[in-house]
């Protein structure tokens, strides 16, 4: 798939295998001296991410594709771009007849439909080919595409490096046990973790509105270092006003004792419009004669404890980072006891509190190396590049890479790949334009189904897609010559599979909380009939498309 959009190759025979037929077309790029020879069938996230490592990296080459003279491709640009759909670029739609191959590549462009307004043009005067893809999942749901792509499995030899720094350094933890004070947060820990940042650590600081902070540990104090420091387990439940997320209920537990020195329910400053009772246990009775604001708690906790202490995440989710385990999970697998068992009455912060400074205790008994997973994989970016993405990529997947920009919207999705592309190998950058147009992009329901969003007019639509379009044409024309561009949609329209995983959670909801299926009503219940619907839901949104070109 060339950039000509002309394509050199001979058609193999398809034969049969496990999966019935199978596409080993063959198709040959030939830019300068740098020849890839490719047999595409469907291809996941991991495929992707491999091939830009073996072009850059020190990975073997894909079993799917064949680069000759790889060296000569100086930098790779991979970009995902939700919302690319075979309907808006004209492409025939995804099939799922068994009696069809949904992983032949699809030859583009194709002539547009009678009348349309849609269509990105860079695409088609860019590749020859969209190549089928398939998001990673189970069969009721589809699972992080942004997980699978930064994460690469570590090899032999790093594997046998780390198990022997984990037998040297667990041995030294047994000898040498600390103190709580060994698990405070750095600031760089604070910056990773999206803690909000004290003035007085903070280069530049923006106080704002009803901010209060605990003031600064002297310099010269003099600590007993066998005296620590009081500590608090403090667990708070929010509800959604006006302004967003507000404080309704806080709890705190001394963590020598374990008895409660403070708990209270809280007034939010602005009308709740979602009292989240779900997690909460927060009702509107509850609140209805509560008067203590957020000011009044401030100051009530303020004298017990003068000092902020700020404890890490010190426990691992078991298939690593940057996915964060939950409270529940936590207390079961290393407590041994189960919390949030209330069903629909929500949380109770005082439990949530306690399970906080019993997991702690748990981690000074046993050392810094509990409750960690040492997983076999690591990000894609402890070995090159750079992450542009909306919001805070730092916290999540681009927490190692080597350049990680946050951004607003596209725009400034695009200005960070230009700028990243000079010093960096490797950039990866998302856009989510389309996504948020279609309604794609859509916050975590309370309850139930999320929303429906009305669909775009065929104006807004086109004035977007023309938008993408736009943006696709000048990230290409300041690319360095031979850079490889790798394009990939990640997954179909989600939104059908969202709606029945959020009816089947209300029902397992519902049946959790002591209903029968009896007492609900038609609509609330949960069938064979529906999980063969989520089932081919599941596998249509799991499809998606990839495009595959080094410029001239």
């Amino acid at each position: 798939m060339d950039e000509s959009g002309e394509t050199q190759g001979e058609e193999g025979q398809e034969d049969g295998g496990q999966d019935g037929c199978r596409c080993t077309t063959v198709h040959v790029l030939d830019i300068g001296h740098c020849t890839a020879t490719s047999s595409c069938r469907y291809r996941d996230e991991q495929d992707i991410r491999d091939l830009a490592i073996h072009i850059i990296g020190d990975a073997p080459p894909p079993n799917w594709l064949r680069i000759e003279n790889a060296n000569l491709i100086p930098k790779v640009v991979t970009l995902l771009i939700p919302g690319l759909t075979n309907e808006l670029l004209c492409l025939p739609p995804i099939s799922t007849s068994p009696l069809v191959n949904p992983n032949v590549p699809i030859p583009i462009p194709l002539p547009s439909k009678p009348g349309s307004t849609t269509g990105v043009p860079f695409i088609a005067s860019t590749f020859s080919h969209a190549c089928p893809t398939r998001a990673p999942g189970d069969q009721s749901r589809m699972h992080s595409i942004l997980n699978s792509f930064f994460t690469i499995p570590l090899s032999t030899t790093e594997k046998t490096k780390r198990d022997a720094m984990t037998k040297i350094v667990l041995s030294a933890e047994r000898q040498h046990r600390g103190g709580p004070s060994q698990y405070l947060l750095t600031l760089e820990q604070m910056i990773e973790n999206d803690y909000p940042i004290p003035s007085y650590m903070a280069d530049v600081f923006q106080k704002p509105e009803g901010w209060l902070e605990t003031p600064e540990e002297p310099k010269d104090m003099v600590r007993d270092p066998n005296q620590e420091r009081k500590i608090y387990a403090i667990d708070c439940e929010m509800c959604i006003t006006e302004d967003g997320k507000e404080l309704t209920r806080i709890s705190m537990i001394d963590f020598e004792s374990g008895k409660v020195v403070y708990d209270q329910l809280v007034k939010p400053t602005k009308p709740i419009t979602d009292y989240l009772t779900r997690w909460s246990g927060i009702t509107a009775e509850a609140l209805a004669h509560v008067t203590t604001t957020l000011a009044d708690v401030q100051q009530h906790i303020m004298p017990l404890s003068p000092l902020l202490h700020r404890y890490r995440v010190i426990f691992h989710h078991p298939r690593g980072r940057p996915l964060k385990p939950g409270l529940a999970w936590l207390t079961k697998k290393w407590c041994g006891r189960e919390i949030q068992m209330r069903g629909e009455g929500g949380h109770d912060p005082e439990e949530d509190a306690r399970a906080c400074g019993d997991l702690l205790k748990k981690k000074i008994e046993n050392g810094p190396g509990f409750g960690e997973f040492k997983t076999d994989y690591e990000s894609i970016f402890e070995r090159m590049g750079a992450v542009v993405d909306h919001g805070n990529p730092t916290v999540m997947h681009g927490a190692k890479a080597t350049s990680s920009i946050g951004c607003k919207d596209d725009d400034e999705v695009l200005k960070g790949v230009l700028e990243a592309l000079p010093s960096h190998d490797f950039v990866f950058g998302r856009f989510m334009g389309l996504a948020n147009l279609l309604g794609w992009i859509t916050p975590k329901s309370t309850d139930g189904p999320p929303p429906p969003v009305p669909a775009p007019s065929p104006e807004q639509l086109a004035a977007t897609v023309d938008t993408l379009n736009t943006q696709l044409k000048a990230l290409h024309a300041a690319l360095p010559s031979r850079t490889a561009l790798i394009i990939f949609t990640g997954h179909s329209d989600p939104r059908r599979m969202a709606a029945l995983n959020g009816r089947k959670n209300a029902f397992e909801s519902a049946i959790r909380s002591g209903k029968l299926t009896d007492e609900l009503a038609p609509e609330e219940r949960w069938s064979a009939a529906d999980v063969r619907d989520l089932e081919a839901s599941v596998e249509i949104t799991k499809r998606g498309l990839l495009f595959l070109g080094v410029k001239p």
